[in-house]
């Protein structure tokens, strides 16, 4: 196992969780500014009011992204795991 397949499978894992990190994160990021500005035009500082929306984006993403995430993560592991082999010997 060279220093190139090591660095282009780490490289590869990187950008799968990115990938698959990405829709969630970025679910939660534009609910929380978006309740953000709701609480700073009407100046309510209840902090149950910006846990729960986010709470709910991430499960609703999770749950319209949760296939493909699934999908993208079985396809990766099952190639890393068919060039195995090759890596090794």
């Amino acid at each position: 196992m060279t220093i190139e397949t090591i660095v282009g499978i780490s490289r590869q894992t990187v950008e799968l969780v990115l990938a698959l990190a990405g829709p969630v994160l970025l679910a939660g990021l534009v609910v929380g500014i978006a309740v953000a500005l709701f609480q700073a035009a009407t100046q309510i500082n209840e902090m149950t009011l910006t846990l729960i929306p986010k709470m709910l984006a991430v499960v609703i993403s999770l749950a319209l992204f949760g296939p493909w995430m699934l999908q993208k993560l079985v396809s990766f592991t099952t190639v890393l795991i068919q060039e195995l082999p090759s890596y090794v010997g």
